[in-house]
């Protein structure tokens, strides 16, 4: 049986209507051990013969939670943080579970995948709750004992020593002077990481330009329009466990800044890699391949980055790459050495 299948709209739909008792019987599905919908969120699982439903679990307000669960009559509920103990005969029969979700969109696969973790305790009869909390547990703003007292509960345990949750994704995000050799490297980066196994998309500055920013300028608003476009579609890749190879210039710290939140709140923290080509104006000039610093020079591109509008160095890249005597693969390596080691 395989162990996973992707389930179109109408088939998604036909599970949900089972779920909520619409219908009595459990829709026809391929045989697989588990069931995705069309953005790779697990909607359910199967041991061959019963399906089960695995709901996203959703935020709700931790005043709402406590009202709710009085409601059904739970008298000084019980709380876990994180994942399952690998012993959960301990657990009390109800329990509510809060799964730490800080940068996670509410419908991530990486969530989903958690929360259905928990069937394991369920399966032994237990009421178990699950709701993620956009928050971090553990800080020393927020003890996790404070954490659960917050849905009127009493913290149980938690298990720190679980994997924070992430998409698994990744962005790469080249950023340099025009001719810095980005693309050249950016490709080289993608060809390395298909042979190591991931699925890839490259996002090229240029090729970016012509077809998803097509009617753009180069004023500052459009550049950064541009920019905030790859980080967009760099971010929904990440979300769903892809990477996303990119290499605009995106001379500008502050929208830099702004692509990463976007892929954190995606994907996750530390699913953003800042890759800083810092390749030298005076070697960029050298090589212009296009002709363009010198267009530039005599005042025919107004707003050039480097020579007449400004390129903000990176001071939070996670990889700064000298490319002066060294070869396309060395630098390549080393974007790689920062996207698998991070």
């Amino acid at each position: 049986m395989p162990a996973r299948c992707r389930l179109g709209d109408a088939q998604v739909a036909a599970v949900a209507r089972f779920h909520h008792g619409l219908v009595d019987a459990a829709p026809e599905l391929p045989p697989a051990e588990e069931y995705e919908d069309a953005q790779g969120v697990l909607v359910g699982t199967s041991d061959g013969e019963d399906l089960t439903i695995v709901e996203v679990p959703r935020w709700e307000a931790p005043s709402a939670v406590a009202a709710r669960l009085r409601e059904r009559g739970w008298e000084s509920p019980a709380a876990w943080i994180g994942a399952p103990p690998a012993d959960v005969s301990a657990l009390p029969p109800r329990l509510l579970v809060l799964l730490p979700a800080a940068g996670l969109p509410a419908d991530s696969a990486a969530l989903a995948q958690r929360a259905a973790a928990w069937g394991v305790a369920r399966a032994g009869g237990r009421e178990v709750v699950v709701l993620p909390v956009p928050v971090t547990p553990g800080s020393p703003e927020l003890p996790p004992g404070d954490l659960a007292a917050a849905y009127g509960a009493e913290l149980l345990g938690d298990e720190p020593g679980a994997a924070p949750l992430g998409t698994g994704g990744r962005v790469v995000l080249c950023t340099g002077l025009s001719g810095a050799g980005k693309s050249t490297i950016a490709a080289r980066v993608v060809e390395l990481l298909v042979e190591a196994g991931r699925t890839v998309t490259l996002l090229d500055g240029d090729e970016v330009r012509h077809h998803l920013s097509a009617g753009l300028g180069f004023s500052r608003a459009d550049r950064d329009t541009n920019v905030l476009r790859i980080g967009w579609v760099a971010a929904q890749i990440a979300k769903h466990g892809g990477t996303a190879v990119c290499a605009p210039i995106a001379p500008y710290a502050e929208v830099r800044s702004e692509v990463r939140r976007e892929v954190e709140r995606q994907a996750g923290p530390g699913s953003f890699v800042l890759v800083h080509v810092a390749t030298s104006l005076t070697e960029c000039e050298a090589r212009d391949r296009k002709g363009l610093y010198a267009r530039a020079r005599r005042g025919e591109i107004p707003a050039f980055t480097g020579i007449s509008d400004p390129y903000e160095v990176p001071v939070d890249a996670e990889v700064t790459v000298e490319t002066a005597g060294r070869t396309v693969d060395e630098c390549a390596r080393q974007v790689l050495d920062g996207v698998l080691g991070g």
